[in-house]
Parts: structure tokens; C-alpha cells; sequence
């Protein structure tokens, strides 16, 4: 099931919004925007249009939630501040970043308004926190579920090895083909965010966890697939979505809580930096564009980094 359902997301709103949605998501479409992209702008308008038929406190909202030319920066400003107080700073820093595209290509591609309500609305500032990573105790916890020689043992044991020792996204290991994996060189194709592409090699025991599943796979139902991931029954590809359902059962099986792809993604970046690996590279590996990401990810490892030094040096110990 595609992760973006414009139907779903559309329901209830107006005839006009839903038009406008439908019409915006084409113009991403053409533009080769990644599907969850495209997903996370069109659920920040769509947000935005829910909030100013149900919740909004301005008694003239109800022209804007039946059409987005009529929204108002203080509109705009109103929602972000409920979505601060009913999620977080860094969900509305989200829908803001959604809502000045939808806004500019309301004003720019569809010429239906002459300038944007985001104009001079400041963006929502997210309470920095440290990065959560998950350990190599827990991780071995987690691959602990794994062991055994049966079909999902096996898959659910590569699927692992290759988040842990690649730090990939979700997306990028779970829509692998068998012509992605070269098992020559231990290396894998990653088809990354904004069809930026790139090749990871894996460690040994990634590539032996792979070779088992591997021949187990060309045993199983629905062998002939090109998808790399095969679910346990029906001969059917295993999907994203079913591969974030399998880690967070498996996180469970081992005792923990908040296990998600991600985490080994965090992992990864925090390894690196701590190990004091460039910069440049690790942007490289990861299929990041900008130094923002490597910079907040390596706040923990910095932060990790300075309390082994406050104990290695005593300070205050001395006395």
C-alpha cells in the first residue's frame, strides 16, 4: 500500500482545497519530489485546512478553510502556534517548511494569489535535544531475536546487519532490488532522497547474513520477484512499511521500546564523528546534501566526547 493516499488525506476538506491539493501534488510529481516529501508537504496543507474549520480561534476562518487564497499570516501563525502546544516545536518547524512551498507555488504556479501569508511569519524554534542512538548491547539484543534458520530469521537478520552497518534509510534499504546488491565487491545501491543514488560497501558479517538469506530466498515463494526483501507468506515483495512493523517487534521481543531504522541511521553518524571521521565522507555515505545534518547528528558524539575527558582529566577529583 503507497505510503501517499491524496483521497485520505483530502477527506473532509473543501471541494476547492482538495482541488488545489490535487493539482499541487501533480506539479511535485513532474518535479521528481520522493514520495514521503511530497507526503509530509501535502499533510502540512491539509493540517492547516482541518485546523481552520475545527479549531481555529478566528471567527473569519471559515472563507480560508474553504479556500487557501483567503488564508492570512495570522492564520498561518495561529496553527503553528497549536501545533506547538498540541506536538512539539520541531513538528510545526515541519508543517512550516511544508506550508511555504505550498503557498509558493499557490503564488508562483498557480498565480491565484499575489503574495504568500508565510511572508514574515518566523519560523518555530524546535528545543534541541540530543540525538537518541541505539547501542551495540541493544542492537545484539535486537539481532538476538534473529538467530535460527528459518526464512524470516534469516531475512529479518540481513535487513538488520545492513541498517546497522550502512546507516541507511528506511526507504532506501527496504525498496532494494537484487540488482542493487553486488556480492563481489560487499557493496550496495542505494536509491536515495531526490534520486540522488550511491554506493555503500558492508561489512563481513553483514555479507554472510546476506549470503544465508540469499539462498534461502531461492527457495521461497515468489523467487522471480526483482525485489530483494520477500515477505514470509503469498509469494509478495516485503515493503517498507512492513519492515518498520518487523523491527519494532523485534525491538519489543528483545525488551526495548523506540526501535525504528533510524536509530542505526543515528548510530552510524554518532560512531563516525565520535571516531572523529571527516565530515565530507560521512555526508557522502549517508546521501546527505547539506552539513546541517552532519552537524546535528554529531552533536552527540561531541557531547560524549567531552564527559570522557572530564573524567579522564579529574577535574575536582584532585582534593
Amino acid at each position: 500500500m503507497p505510503l501517499l493516499d491524496l483521497n485520505k488525506l483530502s477527506n473532509g476538506l473543501s471541494k476547492t482545497w482538495t482541488g488545489y491539493l490535487r493539482d499541487w501534488d501533480r506539479t511535485l510529481r513532474s518535479s521528481s519530489h520522493p514520495e514521503t516529501t511530497r507526503y509530509n508537504y501535502l499533510l502540512a496543507a491539509a493540517q492547516l485546512a482541518r485546523y481552520l474549520a475545527e479549531y481555529s480561534p478566528d471567527p473569519d476562518a471559515d472563507d480560508a478553510a474553504d479556500d487557501p487564497c483567503e488564508v492570512t499570516r495570522a492564520h498561518i501563525e495561529f496553527f503553528q502556534a497549536w501545533m506547538i502546544e498540541t506536538r512539539s516545536g520541531a513538528t510545526a518547524l515541519n508543517k512550516h517548511k511544508g506550508l511555504q512551498q505550498f503557498f509558493k507555488w499557490l503564488m508562483l504556479d498557480a498565480e491565484d494569489i499575489d503574495r504568500s501569508p508565510m511572508e514574515r511569519v518566523k519560523q518555530p524554534k524546535p528545543q534541541k535535544k540530543l540525538i537518541a542512538v541505539i547501542r551495540d548491547d541493544d542492537t545484539k539484543k535486537v539481532l538476538g531475536t534473529c538467530k535460527g534458520k528459518d526464512f524470516v530469521q534469516l531475512r529479518d537478520e540481513a535487513i538488520i546487519r545492513l541498517y546497522y552497518n550502512t546507516g541507511a534509510r528506511l526507504s532506501e534499504v527496504g525498496n532494494l532490488s537484487l540488482e542493487d546488491l553486488n556480492q563481489d565487491t560487499d557493496s550496495v545501491h542505494y536509491h536515495g532522497k531526490g534520486n540522488k543514488d550511491r554506493r555503500v560497501r558492508y561489512g563481513p558479517k553483514t555479507a554472510r547474513a546476506i549470503s544465508r538469506y540469499l539462498r534461502a530466498r531461492a527457495k521461497h515463494k515468489g523467487a522471480e520477484l526483482p525485489d530483494l526483501w520477500l515477505a514470509d507468506r503469498g509469494g509478495k515483495p516485503l515493503k517498507p512499511n512492513g519492515i518498520k512493523i518487523m523491527i519494532k517487534r523485534r525491538g519489543l521481543s528483545a525488551g526495548l521500546s523506540g526501535v525504528h531504522a533510524h536509530r542505526w541511521r543515528h548510530n552510524f553518524a554518532h560512531e563516525w564523528k565520535r571516531a572523529g571521521g571527516d565530515t565530507g565522507d560521512l555526508m557522502l555515505l549517508l546521501g546527505w546534501t547539506s552539513e546541517d545534518m552532519p552537524r546535528r547528528y554529531g552533536e552527540s558524539a561531541a557531547a560524549e566526547r567531552a564527559q570522557e575527558t572530564q573524567l579522564r582529566m579529574g577535574i575536582g577529583e584532585h582534593v
